[in-house]
């Protein structure tokens, strides 16, 4: 069996993430156990609630335990089976962390899926054709609910879920505007993902501005909402929500680092009668069949050409963790491991 690099969480952070959070292990893999394969991995995801389940407190999920492998999706090769249902040489989807290679239990509901990369690049599993673009689906399909002609607006709109949102989006015949930090990033989404306009928050100081350029972006209104970041962008949009408008709560990327979110502007939530849903992705194992069919047609049509930040080598996974937490990654955050 192969020697094994990991990187597991040494300690927990006190206000932003740092390298020094991380420790680099080498270790042997344990011998196969029948039901089990060992997974080379080619490339793990990194994404933002991951920064979340490294504080001890109570998050909506269980906090990463100290002294072991920091947890995360993978995508791989299966290189040595004792399980009938996987051959080496199988392209899988799985949870195998990061780490060059895991031994996964694939019996264990969930634990490991085949993927077929004919048409779908590998890396996309873990991004446009994976769970960032199912919780973009979720969100959208199911708690915003869109009609054609309603005007939806994302925060983080070129990342990995706002990718996949703005083809959903597009597709259900809505009008799609974005809020991206940087004027490469609105020029892409406009240019790239098809969002009819994509507004720069860092040029705005306060929610009053940005609110004011969301109008002129969303002139009648904002019917849905799928919120990444909260803090300003979440009280800018609210000055702009229609009556019975719906919310998707799916992440809160402002304060990951322990500060509070105060929200300015609570009594629209009743005067406009919104609909606000918080949602983990995870929990709705139900949706994932019929949103990764209409994910991997929009990729494979090329309707949906998502933009991918790769970090070189597993040591590079703390340091570009700490730059997407930062908003330096550009599309879908990936380290290719080997």
């Amino acid at each position: 069996m192969p020697q094994n690099k990991q990187i597991l969480l040494d300690n927990r952070p006190e206000g932003e993430a740092t390298a020094a959070n991380f420790r680099l292990a080498t270790t042997d893999t344990p011998p196969l156990q029948d039901g089990q394969v060992l997974v080379r991995h080619h490339f793990l995801s990194l994404d933002p609630y991951m920064r979340g389940r490294m504080n001890a407190g109570k998050s909506y999920a269980q906090p990463q335990p100290l002294g072991e492998v920091m947890q995360g999706g993978t995508v791989g090769e299966v290189v040595e089976s004792k399980n009938p249902r996987y051959q080496p040489g199988d392209q899988v989807v799985g949870f195998g962390g990061w780490q060059l290679y895991s031994v996964v239990n694939a019996d264990q509901p969930g634990a490991l899926r085949k993927v077929d990369t004919t048409h779908v690049p590998l890396s996309h599993y873990l991004g446009a054709v994976g769970m960032p673009g199912v919780t973009a689906w979720y969100g959208l399909v199911k708690i915003i609910a869109p009609k054609a002609g309603d005007t939806v607006v994302i925060s983080a709109a070129t990342g990995a879920v706002g990718s996949a949102f703005a083809a959903l989006a597009k597709a259900r015949g809505c009008r799609v505007v974005g809020i991206a930090g940087g004027p490469d990033k609105c020029r892409y989404a406009v240019d790239e993902l098809g969002y009819d306009a994509c507004i720069d928050y860092k040029v705005h100081a306060d929610a009053a501005s940005l609110s004011k350029a969301l109008k002129d972006a969303c002139p009648n209104g904002i019917d849905g909402y799928f919120e990444n970041v909260g803090g300003m962008v979440l009280d800018a949009v609210l000055l702009r929500m229609n009556a019975f408008g719906r919310i998707a709560l799916c992440g809160m990327i402002a304060g990951y680092d322990g500060a509070p979110l105060p929200l300015t502007y609570p009594a629209l939530i009743l005067v406009n009668r919104l609909k606000i849903e918080g949602f983990i992705v995870s929990e709705h194992m139900e949706v994932w069949p019929e949103a990764l069919a209409e994910l991997g047609m929009l990729v494979g049509s090329g309707k949906l050409r998502p933009r991918e930040s790769v970090a070189q080598g597993l040591e590079s996974a703390p340091e570009a963790f700490i730059g997407l937490l930062k908003g330096k990654n550009f599309g879908k955050q990936l380290v290719k491991v080997n």
